[in-house]
């Protein structure tokens, strides 16, 4: 991780000198451009795709200009540097070096201040990039580079060649092979109508360095999904396809902080949330296992005391190493079931959010409380499944420890003495095994162990619970609710179809209210009307 950081470190540097010395690529220069060669990150996207909605996510603040038609007249080349928690969040400029920012409302100033400098206060752009390094604890090391946004047709104040212009300078950087692409396309439009998914595929046929970006996935229209997009159905890439929700904007009018905006994209699409369970809940549950007391001097004695029995061991005390294993691995039990019970937590809030937002269903709530009811008994079945799957994982471990481990024991215990220091050889030498020495050092080693499994069941609760769970309810949920609900007929059909009594009480009032209004045309029809 030291090295990767340096190296990044090391690019950043080199680009600030490449734009000093006037080198910021795809120029017709005689000599072969030192910034084409190094490796970078092109965020591309069309006018209005939400490019800077995702910059500013990554990032965690407001700071680029905001505004209708082509606000990015220049690359700018974002660099961001973590440092250590606690530490102030602030911005320089490469133009700028002495000056800290610590108002990210002056960054957007300034971008927008030294925009001006180079292409005046006109709609041109300019292949000069703009350098901006970002000190924060809340982000990682990265440099990305944001374009301006392609557009199809030049407006008021802008050169015809203006389309031409921006494409030219976007494939400039995008068109290198050791340039990633984060191709940002908005998902309430159609995905064969997106500029950026266009040059990328003409720079990049095999997708391996492109990665498709779908924003606002909360403006879609109703009845439509980006199920098939995201999946790469309808455009595949080697990478996969990330789905975000930006902020509206209200939002921004609102002052709607990141942090909030965050909460807001999490709690909406669900998947973020079951990660977090792998990520954050099932290592943190981990950590706290009390081992310590399980492995302590006092315990690990009593333990090999009583697996020996009334003949002590011999050499390395087998049967309480297996005993202490055997009794370490059953507190793995409640972090794997917990971890199961979180993930379907959030698929029920995940298929209640969606069966409350169906408008259809809100005519019949009979038929909507029996699909509520059939998706939450799959959705039982399915945790019974995984929690079977987990314990298992663990008894496996249990029923079956590593040989090798038991093996390096003999070794150790000879090569060690009591307190783990090295053996004293001399005749005089006497080894009490039963020393605390040997009970610590026979704690540690069941540590390690443990360890070790740690780490394996860690990997492999996650994959058991989405191979049970979050997979069996994607592809056979459906199918569930045909077998409970679609083979009803007759009277048990007619009574899911009941609609809300006051939704039927006011049709009634209706078909009244037509009916007299029917009539009253009748009698205004026979009145012979006379001049």
């Amino acid at each position: 991780m030291a090295t990767m950081e340096s190296l990044i470190g090391l690019v950043n540097r080199i680009q600030r000198a490449c734009t000093a010395l006037g080198d910021y690529g795809g120029g017709d220069q005689a000599f072969s451009s030192l910034w084409d060669a190094l490796p970078s990150v092109a965020v591309v996207g069309g006018q209005s795709s939400g490019k800077s909605s995702v910059l500013e996510s990554i990032v965690g603040r407001d700071f680029l200009p905001r505004g209708s038609g082509i606000v990015t007249r220049r690359p700018l080349v974002l660099q961001l540097q973590k440092t250590e928690d606690g530490q102030q969040e602030y911005a320089e400029f490469g133009h700028l070096p002495r000056r800290r920012f610590s108002d990210f409302s002056s960054v957007r100033k300034e971008i927008q201040d030294e925009t001006d400098r180079v292409t005046g206060k006109t709609k041109q752009i300019s292949p000069v990039p703009i350098h901006l390094s970002i000190y924060s604890p809340n982000v990682v090391n990265l440099t990305l580079i944001d374009l301006p946004g392609l557009t199809k047709v030049a407006v008021e104040g802008q050169p015809e060649s203006i389309v031409e212009d921006i494409e030219n300078m976007v494939r400039s950087y995008v068109e290198k092979p050791n340039c990633i692409i984060l191709a940002i396309t908005p998902a309430n439009q159609d995905i064969a109508t997106s500029d950026a998914i266009k040059l990328a595929r003409e720079v990049d046929p095999s997708g391996e360095r492109t990665f498709g970006v779908l924003t606002k996935l909360d403006l879609m229209d109703k009845g439509t999904n980006a199920l098939e997009v995201l999946e790469g159905r309808s455009y595949r890439l080697q990478q996969p396809w990330v789905g975000i929700v930006n902020r509206s904007q209200a939002d921004i009018n609102k002052n709607v902080d990141m942090i909030a905006a965050r909460r807001k994209e999490r709690d909406r699409p669900g998947g973020d949330r079951i990660y977090g369970v792998f990520d954050n809940q099932l290592p943190a549950a981990l950590r706290k296992l009390p081992f310590d007391r399980h492995l302590s001097v006092q315990n690990v004695r009593k333990i090999v005391s009583e697996a020996d029995g009334y003949q002590p061991h011999l050499i390395a005390p087998e049967q309480g190493y297996r005993r202490l294993i055997e009794g370490s691995l059953n507190y793995f039990r409640g972090p794997s079931e917990a971890s199961v019970d979180a993930v379907h937590f959030v698929l029920k809030e995940l298929v209640r959010k969606s069966i409350g937002e169906c408008q259809e269903l809100k005519r019949f709530p009979t038929l909507q409380s029996t699909i509520a009811g059939a998706a939450n008994e799959a959705l039982e079945r399915f945790r019974e499944e995984s929690k079977k799957t987990v314990l298992r994982l663990v008894d496996m471990e249990s029923a079956y420890l590593t040989v090798d481990f038991f093996r390096k024991l003999p070794q150790e215990v000879e090569k060690m003495g009591p307190g783990g220091n090295p053996r004293d050889n001399s005749p005089a030498a006497n080894v009490d095994r039963y020393a605390e020495g040997h009970f610590r050092r026979i704690g540690s080693n069941v540590s390690s162990y443990v360890h070790m499994i740690s780490e394996t069941l860690r990997n492999s609760i996650p994959k058991a619970v989405v191979y049970c769970q979050v997979k069996e309810a994607k592809q056979n949920l459906l199918n569930y609710f045909y077998t409970q609900i679609g083979k009803k007929e007759g009277k048990q059909l007619a009574d899911l179809l009941d609609e809300d009594p006051a939704l039927m009480e006011r049709r009634q009032q209706c078909a009244k209210r037509l009916e007299l209004y029917k009539k009253a045309r009748d009698e205004i029809d026979s009145v012979s009307w006379i001049r």
